[in-house]
């Protein structure tokens, strides 16, 4: 039987969120996002992740740039021989300072980060608005989608950077990104159907698969309620 048409040139995007990172201290001080490495155990992930995808023949590799995307990408890649590509615009949304935030509103603020990304002139954590970051990701997926000559792609990037991703491929926009859950090392699936050189359907075969628990048989808590439980202002 034909393929369907499109079928013949269908895509996959293996996109995943950067593994596990202590963005604080011993004492619950931020630390700097643009330099955190993986954890130990974040490294596991990662290896978990890379069991997953070694059958997987990736034409292209693209990460933020910043450290925990490279690492990340590296550990799953293993020993293929394939340059690891950096696109700054997928770099994470730009959060204001917690301390910043009033002790009343900061479960509000921090723990349900994501609730209302969608309300006029709504921004992270009094940091990036949410219509400039979803601007320069979807600027960044435009740029993945025409490059040529590759059927599977691996692009490591960021919780919010995935979730702008998965709503806007779900038809959902920033009221959506509440929904998409992104652990550490998550992999998703992305398949894209091309007709005359154009992308004529997408769609998500997979979301937020953890490898090394695919069960979640502990983890209740989102990662932004990790992050305001993690949080021991002055």
């Amino acid at each position: 039987m034909a393929a369907l048409p499109g079928t013949a040139l269908r895509r996959r995007i293996y996109l995943m969120r950067h593994a596990e990172v202590s963005y604080f201290d011993a004492a619950g001080k931020p630390l700097d996002p643009r330099h955190v490495p993986l954890t130990a155990r974040g490294r596991r992930q990662a290896g978990a992740a890379a069991e997953q995808l070694a059958a997987v023949a990736f034409e292209l590799a693209v990460c933020s740039g910043l450290p925990r995307t490279a690492e990340t990408a590296r550990l799953v890649l293993g020993e293929r021989e394939l340059p690891l590509m950096e696109d700054p615009r997928l770099k994470e949304v730009k959060a204001g300072r917690l301390a910043a935030v009033p002790a009343a509103d900061r479960e509000r603020v921090i723990a349900y980060a994501y609730d209302g990304a969608e309300a006029m002139g709504a921004a992270f954590i009094g940091g990036e608005r949410w219509t400039d970051f979803q601007q320069r990701v979807l600027a960044a997926w435009a740029a993945l989608l025409a490059l040529d000559g590759w059927r599977n792609m691996l692009v490591v990037a960021h919780d919010a950077v995935n979730r702008v991703l998965l709503a806007h491929v779900a038809g959902a926009g920033l009221a959506g990104l509440k929904a998409f859950e992104q652990d550490p090392a998550c992999i998703n699936m992305i398949e894209l159907d091309i007709d005359a050189g154009q992308v004529s359907r997408a769609f998500l075969r997979g979301v937020n698969h953890a490898p090394y628990d695919p069960a979640r048989i502990d983890s209740r808590a989102t990662v932004m309620e990790g992050i305001y439980r993690a949080f021991a202002p002055d």
